[in-house]
């Protein structure tokens, strides 16, 4: 034996899920370097011990590879959680209002209030002039902006919109987007979609955004991504600081994790300053060796409970869309086609947000015109795609697009309840075909679009996606159960499918022979317990190239 075959860690004693079909399981393996050295049992690894070798005995606690996340937005996740004001999706408008006023006693001097998240449940009420009248009288000259739960829209005051240039005659904005008035044809304070983006600009003309801001809001997503078990995501709508404070993490020793990043092509959410073109030279400058800004992210529709998702039949009939009204997609066709083939002319993937069933036609006829131009190679991701046409389910493998399937909507929720209120009840009788996508072949791969979830927890969505039961419990029933999956189909979603959907499968994604040492420890078997017991998992370790980088307290 040479000496680069001694370890310098040996996990022992443990019930090794390893997600490599070639041997899915194992009771210990050896590091080197971050590397796994050896996979296999105790007997086998113990040919790696040496006199320097650190031996870890888990006594029989189960062991899997780090979990992933193929969508989420986390240096919002993180501005959230440091520097901004939070409440439950559950929030009444009087509990919203509360909130506000204790940050605004708590925060005298502070010029703009930005808050998150209030439910979908609301959007009926906002739309009156009650709580706008509500919030103003709190507020004061105060700017107060409200993200919902779809990250999509914003309530805000009347102080915020008119710094924003929103007044009683103020048209919708051109780029898409909407203001909503009350019967007088005044601002109610509720924002959809472009419509928000104008505040957000003005806030953030008065507070920038700064790299060593976005640091920091990335380093805190990670500690809570940590907390998890996740070693490994993409952001599905990096700005420029997002790109450059992971740059900055990795810089300085600090981003142990695989980041992923997606630049966005446009944006009718986030306001960001650059967008397309303007990000592109950045990519191989803010490139290190754990961050990949090997991503563009198009908004090809809106979503179903703001009627902006883009389908292929119309909404249920209501009085302020009438009863033929199928949405819109914010590009025409030809433009999305031109953008996936100049990205992948140069090499770049793309994620297309996807809500609605024509939205997701599109996508998929633009791929195979790609594939027909002879890039074989590209990675596509349909982002979302809870409502997929029957007839194009097939598609997906055909055309070798990965269905990323975030936010976990595969089960009874707030957010569900909202498409309910707005889409026929067939379309939510086939709502996240996720059993339907898996068998046909394509690639199902897990995100949690954090912050549109309240954490980024995988375990919450993989329990839903074998039981479509809400794991909490809050929602009872059960959504579409025939569209169940397996357990294995489940946590590959969360671990190798991800890995092959970013890209990064060689070197990641199941704790084999090679790959990185990014595993975590867990309190139960996954593979030991009843289905409906798995959104209670427990991370207790979690490890990073060889090295551990969270304990649970």
């Amino acid at each position: 034996m040479t000496q680069t075959e001694i370890a310098d860690l040996i996990v022992t004693n443990a019930v090794v899920r390893t997600m490599d079909p070639a041997q899915p399981s194992a009771e210990a393996f050896a590091v080197a370097g971050g590397k796994l050295l050896a996979v296999g049992s105790a007997a086998d690894v113990e040919a790696y011990k040496g006199a320097t070798t650190r031996i870890v005995d888990l006594d029989g606690q189960a062991v899997m590879p780090g979990l992933m996340d193929v969508h989420n937005h986390h240096g919002i996740a993180g501005l959230h959680n440091v520097f901004e004001l939070k409440f439950p999706d559950t929030a009444s408008v009087d509990d919203i209002c509360t909130a506000v006023q204790g940050y605004i006693a708590e925060h005298p001097d502070a010029e703009w209030v930005h808050g998150s998240i209030w439910g979908s449940q609301l959007l009926g009420e906002l739309s009156t002039s009650g709580p706008l009248k509500q919030l103003d009288a709190i507020s004061g000259d105060k700017k107060v902006i409200l993200t919902d739960d779809s990250h999509h829209n914003r309530f805000a005051n009347t102080a915020a919109m008119r710094a924003a240039g929103i007044e009683d005659d103020t048209p919708n904005p051109p780029s898409g987007g909407v203001i909503v008035r009350d019967e007088d044809g005044r601002p109610t304070g509720l924002l959809f979609e472009g419509a928000g983006v104008m505040v957000s600009k003005a806030a953030a003309k008065a507070d920038p955004m700064t790299t060593d801001k976005a640091a920091a809001c990335s380093a805190d997503a990670i500690k809570t991504m940590h907390a998890v078990g996740v070693t490994a995501f993409l952001d599905a709508g990096a700005t420029l600081h997002t790109l450059n404070g992971l740059k900055e993490l990795d810089d300085r020793g600090e981003l142990k994790i695989w980041a992923s990043s997606c630049m966005l092509i446009n944006d009718h959410v986030f306001g960001a300053e650059q967008l397309g073109e303007e990000l592109f030279p950045h990519r191989e400058v803010t490139r290190s060796a754990h961050h990949r800004p090997d991503f563009a992210k198009i908004f090809l529709d809106g979503v179903p409970m703001s009627y902006t998702g883009a389908f292929l039949e119309p909404y249920l009939p209501s009085e302020s869309h009438g009863c033929a009204h199928k949405g819109h997609t914010t590009m025409p066709y030809a433009e999305l086609e031109h953008w996936l083939l100049h990205c992948a002319a140069k090499g770049i993937n793309v994620k297309v947000h996807c809500c609605g069933d024509a939205s997701v036609r599109f996508v998929l006829d633009a791929v195979a015109k790609v594939r027909a131009a002879g890039h074989a190679d590209t990675l596509f991701h349909v982002a979302h795609g809870q409502f997929v046409n029957p007839d194009d389910i097939k598609r997906f493998r055909e055309l070798g697009v990965v269905a990323d399937i975030s936010p976990p909507l595969w089960f009874p929720s707030i957010l569900v309840e909202a498409m309910e209120a707005v889409r026929p009840a067939e379309d939510i009788a086939r709502i996240a075909p996720n059993r339907s996508l898996a068998e046909s072949g394509a690639i199902i791969s897990g995100g949690s679009d954090w912050p549109v979830m309240p954490d980024p927890n995988p375990w919450t969505g993989i329990a839903g996606l074998i039981t479509r039961a809400d794991p909490t419990g809050q929602h009872p029933g059960q959504l579409a159960p025939d569209q169940a999956i397996s357990i294995d189909q489940a946590l590959a979603a969360y671990t190798i499918n991800t890995a092959r959907a970013l890209g990064i499968e060689a070197f990641t994604g199941s704790l084999t022979v090679g790959k990185s040492a990014d595993f975590v420890v867990l309190d139960r078997d996954p593979y030991g317990v009843a289905p409906e017991k798995l959104a209670s998992t427990v991370v207790r370790e979690t490890w990073f190239e060889g090295e551990k980088v969270y304990t649970k307290a």
